[in-house]
């Protein structure tokens, strides 16, 4: 993996990953369509986050399959919920600032609490972004649907994109469920080791989230949990050189992305189509996002700008504060990448002797 990240262009070696990108792009697309059919594109953003339960699905075998994407489904139906029901009763959407600050913490929490669900639940992708994501773009709703259809709708996204992981199983000339799996025991160490991590994506969420909505009057920017979203990026990588490569190429991914972002918005497509180009935008992001995080950034990009802006209209404005947000959480993301490797290794140096 560390290779992939060495240049913008090199690609890493392919896994199989054109079957990962059709499953979350059917995903994606199928449950989109039924609710523009039934006049519901207001429970799209549920749909959504649900689907992403595919993403979970680079599992090898369909019963290991089956139970890494329930664990993600049953997650992710837990942020949703929380989501809901904060923006229901936590969230100040009247007074602007106030609701932007109770986000910024509440999204905080989510990023270090979801970040010990997945590793703990040994899931991958590992960390809490998707989690993040899900939890502020919801929370920050002033119109919410009803709780309990917006929570069917997200029930369904996650039972469809688990019955499509293991739709294979059911083709002639498949090798059967196979066996589970035992996920290796997580040791004293590598729990001790996912608390401490856990704790840096409080931190650089949180900074990312202060920092930007302390600079929103100034940027005339909206969108802080973008900067959350941003800065746990550069958190995921073996090795301090990946991670900040990670962040770089999160900010030259996004710039790109932006400009074909800039296009869709240019031609100003029906409904119709933009929910095509997410469904195609999914399957390239897929494609792309375990071989070169930088081009797959120029997918996420117009991918999430659509799918979080489709209900209100499509505009430019998003495209200064998807830049700004960016920039800002991405270089939080590394400073706190940077931090975590001289504490790590004062830690080794002062602190483990000391213990043995």
């Amino acid at each position: 993996m560390g290779k992939n990240y060495g240049s913008l262009l090199t690609l890493g070696p392919a896994h199989n990953d054109h079957w990962i990108a059709l499953r979350t792009g059917i995903g994606v697309f199928v449950p989109l369509f039924v609710l523009l059919a039934v006049g519901r594109l207001d429970l799209m953003i549920f749909v959504i986050f649900g689907a992403f339960t595919g993403v979970y699905g680079r599992v090898p075998g369909y019963l290991n399959r089956l139970v890494a994407q329930s664990k993600a489904g049953a997650l992710f139906l837990a942020v949703i919920l929380l989501a809901v029901l904060s923006s229901e009763f936590m969230v100040d959407h009247e007074d602007l600032v106030r609701g932007a600050w109770t986000i910024v913490i509440l999204t905080t929490v989510v990023s270090g609490v979801c970040n010990v669900a997945t590793s703990f639940l040994q899931l991958r992708p590992g960390g809490s972004l998707f989690h993040i994501f899900a939890f502020a773009a919801i929370a920050s709703m002033p119109m919410q649907p009803p709780m309990l259809e917006s929570m069917v709708a997200a029930l369904a996204a996650v039972a469809l994109a688990i019955v499509i992981g293991f739709s294979g199983s059911m083709f002639p000339g498949n090798q059967g469920w196979g066996e589970r799996a035992q996920l290796p025991v997580l040791s004293a160490k590598v729990r001790t080791a996912i608390w401490w991590e856990s704790l840096f994506y409080l931190l650089a969420a949180g900074l990312a989230g202060t920092i930007a909505t302390l600079l929103a009057p100034v940027l005339s920017t909206g969108h802080s949990y973008w900067a959350m979203v941003a800065a746990v990026v550069p958190l995921v990588g073996h090795t301090t050189g990946l991670r900040v490569r990670r962040g770089l190429h999160r900010i030259l991914g996004t710039l790109t992305g932006i400009v074909v972002m800039a296009a869709i918005i240019a031609f100003q497509p029906p409904i119709w189509v933009l929910l095509i180009v997410i469904g195609m935008l999914q399957v390239c992001a897929e494609l792309f996002i375990a071989r070169n995080y930088f081009i797959a950034q120029i997918f996420v990009t117009p991918l999430a700008l659509v799918g979080v802006s489709i209900g209100t209209g499509l505009s430019t404005k998003l495209l200064y504060d998807r830049v700004l947000e960016t920039i800002i959480g991405a270089v939080v993301g590394v400073i706190v990448v940077l931090l975590g490797s001289l504490f790590g290794s004062w830690y080794k140096r002062r602190i483990l002797p000391a213990q043995s």
